[in-house]
């Protein structure tokens, strides 16, 4: 049965004043995230504490994170944020030995760099990945960085500034032929495509729950193959225990799973938030969402490229995800301007971000064309 998008669209409120487009900044508010947050302030008041069931909305995310995935339930962590995922990987990872380079791409979201470069008072060695003139960042530019002294590649699966999908797979290929690891992050591409880590071949995946899962700032997700789970990493905590109830100060035992990549208490309102909102995200289906995605971001690119407007975007469904950045002489500015027209845009390096979801339609793509012919002072 073809998925009602009218109907997904209407619970999200804010529709009804605005054409929201900055779905990779904080996704909408969804009327059954709003009630699952409102569950958690009853069971506060009712309860008082009830750290039984808080541990089960943190399974729950954990098992709907990994269906999602295609991964299992062990090779998922419930953390705070991606920066909480990697830095939790990055102390397990041992740079001592000759393998101590970590391969960062240019695309990178600021954290998934400054991470790494944090390590080098531990030994690591990083070396950036640049840019092509038309933007891409080739295959061949990470052959030139990944040779036999890397240890890890961090490659982002869409990136934030403008739109461009890298080709996972190929990557992670030549980094395995080459004997390294691949942490992907896919904050800007998970609850918006079809990210299966099995299919993909990656090592580690991270993200975040508060832009295309629709859940809330303050709740991430970290992947660990299950044959890496025999890292141990230094940051800890009784969450990352093999038996919680312990309480054993006198050693540190982490779980056999991914969760040993956990440290303290779940984030419990927010473990509310990202099951509603997983649950959204599955209920609507991911491949479903992802085709719905790919059709609505393809009118707007062609109905932008008709009005006049530069793309920083590729046209080729297979290179660009959920975004369309639209190049402009101050991005800022005419953000500021769409937002006073009630369409909310972000901005990231010099271009506009449109960024769809399965919530928006024509209307949304037709607001935005009109605002930007109608600031077309403000376009490159």
């Amino acid at each position: 049965m073809a998925a009602d998008w009218s109907a997904f669209r209407a619970l999200f409120p804010t529709l009804r004043q605005k054409a929201y487009l900055a779905s990779g900044s904080y996704g909408l508010l969804a009327q059954p995230v709003e009630a699952a947050v409102r569950q958690y302030l009853d069971d506060r008041l009712t309860l008082g504490v009830d750290w039984g069931g808080w541990g089960a909305r943190a399974e729950a995310v954990r098992c709907g994170m990994a269906a999602l995935l295609n991964a299992s339930a062990d090779e998922i962590a419930v953390t705070t944020s991606a920066s909480d995922g990697i830095n939790s990987l990055a102390s397990a990872i041992d740079f001592s030995g000759p393998r101590n380079k970590v391969v960062v791409s240019n695309f990178e979201f600021p954290t998934g760099a400054q991470i790494w470069h944090a390590q080098t008072s531990r030994g690591a060695v990083v070396e950036h990945v640049p840019q092509a003139q038309d933007g891409d960042i080739p295959l061949e530019h990470f052959a030139a960085a990944i040779d036999e002294t890397t240890k890890l590649v961090q490659i982002t699966h869409v990136c934030y500034r403008n739109g461009w999908r890298l080709e996972v797979e190929a990557i992670t290929r030549l980094a395995h032929e080459r004997g390294a690891l691949v942490l992907l992050d896919a904050f800007q591409s998970a609850g918006a495509m079809d990210v299966d880590v099995q299919a993909l071949g990656v090592d580690f995946a991270v993200g975040g729950m508060l832009k295309y899962l629709l859940g809330s700032a303050g709740a991430g997700w970290l992947y660990v193959a299950r044959r890496h789970l025999g890292l141990t990493p230094t940051v800890s905590g009784w969450f990352a225990q093999a038996d919680i109830d312990a309480m054993d100060i006198f050693a540190n035992d982490p779980a056999l799973s991914a969760r040993r990549f956990q440290t303290g208490t779940p984030p419990v309102v927010n473990c509310y938030a990202a099951e509603a909102g997983i649950d959204l995200i599955r209920s609507a289906g991911i491949q479903a969402i992802e085709t719905r995605i790919r059709e609505i971001t393809g009118l707007a690119m062609d109905r932008l490229a008709d009005a006049g407007c530069r793309l920083a975007t590729p046209r080729q469904d297979n290179r660009r995800g959920p975004q369309v950045a639209i190049r402009s002489l101050d991005a800022a500015r005419l953000t500021e301007r769409l937002a006073e027209r009630g369409v909310v845009v972000s901005w990231r390096d010099g271009n506009v971000r449109a960024m769809f979801h399965a919530y928006n339609d024509v209307s949304d793509v037709a607001a935005l064309v009109e605002g930007l012919i109608a600031n077309r002072d403000l376009l490159a």
